[in-house]
């Protein structure tokens, strides 16, 4: 059996440890909230980056082939209809996300449907 002078010692180091796990416990996670600039830059930027991805890929398919402009031209029409998507998605996200925020967006569909 372990010594009361050891006990004591035992309990003295779990009282440490659980105040150093105590210390490092990671902070409750904040619900991020994002300006409407902020979501207007995000829709933005996913457009442009749609187009460039088009770019890219029918500039290079061009160069291969040897087929300029035309792969260029529909790769960055199907770019731009790949970035009007992600907005679109994107827009329906933040509606939803929104909706159960307030509750709206619940009420109003259980009226239409």
């Amino acid at each position: 059996m372990a010594e009361p002078r050891d006990e004591d010692r035992l309990k003295a180091l779990d009282e440490r440890l659980r105040a150093a796990k105590a210390a490092q416990a990671p902070e409750p996670r904040v619900e991020e909230h994002y300006s409407q600039a902020q979501l207007a830059w995000r829709m933005v930027i996913e457009l442009v980056a749609g187009l460039g991805v088009g770019f890219g890929i029918g500039y290079g398919l061009d160069a291969l082939f040897g087929t300029r402009p035309w792969l260029m031209v529909v790769f960055i029409l199907l770019g731009f209809a790949a970035g009007v998507n992600v907005m679109l998605r994107t827009a329906r996200e933040v509606r939803l996300k929104d909706g159960r925020e307030t509750g709206a967006e619940r009420s109003a569909s259980d009226e239409r449907g």
